[in-house]
Order: C-alpha cells, then sequence, then structure tokens
C-alpha cells in the first residue's frame, strides 16, 4: 500500500485543494490530509473546525483520511507511514519555495518524497486567502468553495462581526 500525505491550512478548503485530493486520490492507495495547527498564523477556522468542513466536502473519497498535525511535514508523512508528501502548484511562483520545502525535507528524511501535481487551470489563481478577503468584503465567493464551505465563511464573518 502506498500511502500519501497533502499537508496545508484548509482555511477555508477551496476548489484547488479539493481538486488536488482528488486526484491524488485516484495515484494513491491511500491520502491523509493533513490539517496544519500553526499557531504563529491566525486562522479563521479552529483547527478541529477545519477537519470537519474538510471531512464533509470530502465525504465521496474513500481512500482519503483526514487529520490536523503540528510540526513538520515530513514528520507528519513519517508518522502515517507515508512515503510521498503531496504539494499542489499554482503558478511558477509556488515552485521556487515549494522545491525549496522539498529538498529541506529530503534532506531531513531520504524515505520521504515530495511529488507535485499542478492544480487545473480552471483554480491556477485561486488561494485561501483571496477567498477570506472577497468574503470579507462580501463577495459572492461560491465559484471558489463547495457551498458548505461558503455557508461556514459566512457563519464565521457574521459571528465575527457581531463581536
Amino acid at each position: 500500500m502506498v500511502r500519501a500525505i497533502y499537508p496545508g491550512s484548509f482555511d477555508p478548503a477551496t476548489f484547488g485543494h479539493l481538486d488536488v485530493i482528488r486526484r491524488a486520490a485516484e495515484l494513491f492507495d491511500e491520502v491523509i490530509a493533513g490539517v496544519l495547527m500553526n499557531s504563529e498564523k491566525s486562522p479563521l477556522f479552529s483547527v478541529e473546525e477545519r477537519v470537519n468542513i474538510l471531512k464533509k466536502v470530502t465525504a465521496d473519497i474513500p481512500n482519503l483520511k483526514i487529520t490536523s498535525f503540528s510540526g513538520l511535514s515530513v514528520n507528519f508523512a513519517r508518522s502515517c507511514d507515508a512515503k510521498v508528501i503531496i504539494r499542489g502548484l499554482r503558478a511558477i511562483t509556488d515552485f521556487e519555495y515549494e522545491l525549496q520545502m522539498a529538498q529541506t525535507n529530503r534532506v531531513l528524511a531520504r524515505d520521504v518524497d515530495t511529488m507535485f501535481l499542478t492544480t487545473s487551470l480552471e483554480y491556477a489563481y485561486l488561494s485561501s486567502t483571496t477567498v477570506k478577503e472577497a468574503a470579507y468584503f462580501g463577495a459572492d465567493i461560491s465559484k471558489f468553495a463547495p457551498e458548505y464551505v461558503v455557508e461556514k465563511v459566512r457563519e464565521k464573518f457574521a459571528q465575527k462581526e457581531k463581536k
């Protein structure tokens, strides 16, 4: 069995994330989406919320598991007995950073490889940051994320507005 991880913040999950997840699930026996707990960032959603949202919008993918993690992706891969880290590339600007991370991970763990999947062209411009910013200013984000994610983003901004 070949297992891969797909680490990310998924804050919120977008059609770009789902594109990479679905394609990775076709390539590997098992894919584990790792939702990163990063104490240096202020995510819109808690890690538990992000895990639950991602589970909901990917429930139809039988060989996908979703969990949270903290620390290095390469250590998460090892803890999952995964041999591959999946990374999505949107543009050439992503490549330089991702290549550096892949090379660093290879030095840290020679038994774990990184595989890049280019995002489908229709999602190449899309990022969670862009989605959050658009939603914050009241834009319709239904072209960027599944309806369930859109609802959760709207709810979260409504809650923040009340405070």
